[in-house]
């Protein structure tokens, strides 16, 4: 068996081979194919994207070659071209880490990528539900060498006779029963029966995976990913997938598994690594965490922004031209209510607030220089008043009454000057006690911590940052612009050539300048072309849309990073692993439908993994014995530590006469 298994994976090798080649033949090609002294920017754009699909490629089948192949089934014959050998009614099929075709055979299958229907009856089998599949084979390997082979008969007359639940015997006690590293190891050879149900579920919202530890919660979330990317290629190579996960050791940990499935482009963050360029470095208090981690931050971040928008006491005097004009507390109150009733963010809303505050001081001042000395209608005309309208807002006075009282804003710089500040702290938390305000306070020079990233991310929100398609405008304007730049270049070229009447002005060989170059051609020299993947852009890009969301150790977010981690998901497709009796953060999860109520309502599908491999019975039977008594006293312990700030934020703030209303 192991001699023919061999051979056949040689054949799957060559086809590997030649593949590479062809890859890394057409990379050599495709890095020539570029004229450096005549750049094409079209041209340059299909180079680079071709450019990193193969390198993209070349990595994927360079990964592959790390247990190619690792198991083979006999199923009732559903493919004609792929029967079993001197066995007529069954069909064979290898499958293995990627999908493989016989180019010159009408591309008939050689190896089915794992992810594929066809591949699932390897996984689904038993003796009690064979699944159409008579013989499974586990085929072990290191490099390209077939070291074992195990066989299990799940029907016909060979069957065991035993009703087994778990598919891939054989493989499974193997792995079980191997040391463990530092790394996750892929668990692709022996998904189990639930295991499989969870990856490929067709769930199009939001999926909590629960389990407890030893369970393989992280390992079917990954694989759920390559399964996704498999089946939802176009859609999620576009927009990416987000896993997020407890900390960089975790991230590590599990650094190789996708990989291995040849999937590399995901993002992999921790919650307090989202907000990008924003670094913390240190570590709350258990009552910082809490008060941080509540929803109720989000009331003190709204009255902390607001409460740069400021109205003046008096009257602020300026001078136009040696006209003198008050900038009366009324028209800024008028103004800052324009702005907000805008709906915007306070660095968007800031417009408004300029243009309305603006025109009422043009309207002002046409009054004092438009007055008629006799009485009758102002002298200036609505034209005249745009007029001043335009100068005024030109005007360094008029900037600086608006920088003064409706500033340009900076989230790090708005939460840096609340949290270090215990005045600013009682004014936003004045209905919160004590405890509470203390809590958010922290020395100044003092380091961010972890907690305070969902307060960026929030205060992102409502100051505003920058619109990826509005800054996509702005770079389409700006490459207009140097495209007109590079028209008049040309034009001053044109002009400056000889105009004497000269015979050699008309020869052949003397080209001008727009013979040689147009004006695209020349502004692209100063164009930056993005080349960075979709997983590079997405990294970057603060209010990036992801289109499926992973989180593991789930029930450790505390209602702001549930915020935060769902914006970065608009479509609500998300697979959430954890498991709430292992909470163990002062703001984390004790229900999942509390905890996700606010932003799917009770619209989430819950799956209960139920088989420990890591854990022998005899520990479990003893865990489940003192489990009742262990979770009591954690779950007094959390309580009790969660108590004085859980107080503050609900019992000790005062209801206002407004809320009463």
């Amino acid at each position: 068996m192991q001699e023919t298994e061999q051979a056949y994976v040689d054949t799957l090798f060559a086809h590997l081979d030649a593949e590479v080649a062809r890859a890394q033949a057409r990379l050599e090609q495709v890095q020539r194919d570029v004229d450096p002294d005549n750049p094409d920017s079209d041209a340059l754009v299909r180079r680079e994207t071709e450019y990193h699909g193969l390198n993209a490629k070349l990595d994927a089948l360079n990964v592959a070659e790390t247990g190619l192949v690792f198991g083979r089934i006999d199923v009732a014959d559903q493919d004609p071209e792929n029967p079993v050998p001197g066995r007529s009614g069954l069909e064979r099929r290898y499958i293995g880490r990627m999908g493989m075709d016989d180019r010159e055979d009408n591309y008939r299958t050689l190896l089915l990528d794992w992810r594929a229907p066809l591949a699932r009856p390897y996984y689904l089998a038993t003796t009690a539900h064979p699944e159409g599949v008579e013989t499974r084979r586990n085929i072990r390997m290191r490099g390209r060498t077939v070291t074992a082979v195990d066989d299990e008969v799940l029907s016909g007359d060979g069957a065991e006779t035993s009703a087994a639940g778990v598919g891939s015997e054989a493989a499974l006690r193997r792995t079980m029963n191997e040391a463990r590293t530092g790394h996750m190891r892929s668990i692709v050879e022996t998904i189990q029966r639930e295991q499989d149900e969870i990856i490929r579920d067709p769930t199009r919202g939001v999926m909590v995976v629960q389990g407890g530890p030893g369970t393989g919660k992280t390992a079917v979330a990954l694989h759920r990913i390559a399964y996704l990317l498999y089946t939802w290629r176009e859609q999620l190579t576009r927009t990416g997938v987000l896993v997020v996960g407890p900390n960089a050791t975790f991230l590590e940990y599990i650094s190789r598994v996708l990989p291995e499935l040849g999937e590399t482009g995901v993002v992999l963050s921790t919650a307090d690594q989202l907000v990008p360029g924003f670094a913390p470095a240190g570590d709350d208090s258990i009552a910082a965490r809490e008060v941080k981690g509540s929803v109720e931050m989000v009331t003190v971040l709204k009255r902390a922004v607001q409460a740069y928008e400021t109205v003046p006491d008096t009257p602020v005097k300026l001078t136009f031209d040696s006209v003198p004009v008050e900038a009366t507390p009324q028209m800024i109150k008028a103004a800052r209510t324009r702005a907000r009733r805008s709906r915007r963010p306070h660095n968007q809303a800031r417009a408004h607030f300029a243009e309305h505050l603006t025109q009422l001081l043009a309207e002002t001042l046409a009054q004092r220089i438009g007055e008629d000395p006799l009485g009758g209608e102002n002298l200036l005309s609505d034209a005249d008043v745009d007029q001043l309208h335009d100068d005024l807002s030109e005007d360094p006075q008029v900037q600086q009454l608006i920088d003064a009282h409706f500033p340009e804003l900076d989230p790090v710089e708005v939460l840096e000057a609340l949290l270090t500040d215990p005045e600013a702290i009682a004014a936003v938390a004045y209905d919160y006690d004590d405890y509470t305000r203390a809590a958010l306070y922290r020395e100044p020079g003092s380091a961010f911590t972890r907690s305070d990233t969902a307060l960026v991310d929030e205060l992102a929100v409502l100051i505003g940052t920058v619109d990826p398609e509005e800054q996509r405008r702005k770079e389409e304007q700006e490459w207009r612009e140097l495209v007109a730049e590079a028209e008049g270049a040309l034009d001053v070229l044109a002009s400056s050539e000889s105009t004497d009447n000269d015979d050699d002005q008309f020869d052949a060989e003397i080209l001008s300048a727009a013979d040689v170059i147009d004006a695209e051609t020349l502004a692209s020299r100063q164009r930056e072309t993005d080349t960075r993947s979709t997983a590079q852009r997405a990294r970057a890009d603060q209010t990036w849309a992801y289109g499926h969301v992973i989180v593991d150790e789930a029930q450790e977010l505390s209602p702001m990073e549930w915020r935060m981690v769902f914006r970065r998901c608009p479509s609500r497709w998300m697979t959430l692993v954890g498991d709430t009796a292992q909470t163990s953060s002062p703001a984390g999860v004790d229900d999942w439908t509390a905890a996700l109520e606010p932003f799917v309502g009770g619209r989430f599908r819950l799956h209960e993994l139920t088989v420990n491999y890591r854990t022998p019975k005899e520990i479990a039977d003893y865990a489940a014995e003192i489990l009742p008594r262990s979770t009591r006293t954690q779950r007094s312990r959390r309580l009790s530590a969660r108590l004085g700030s859980r107080c503050s934020l609900w019992g000790g703030r005062r209801t206002s006469k407004s809320e009463t209303a």
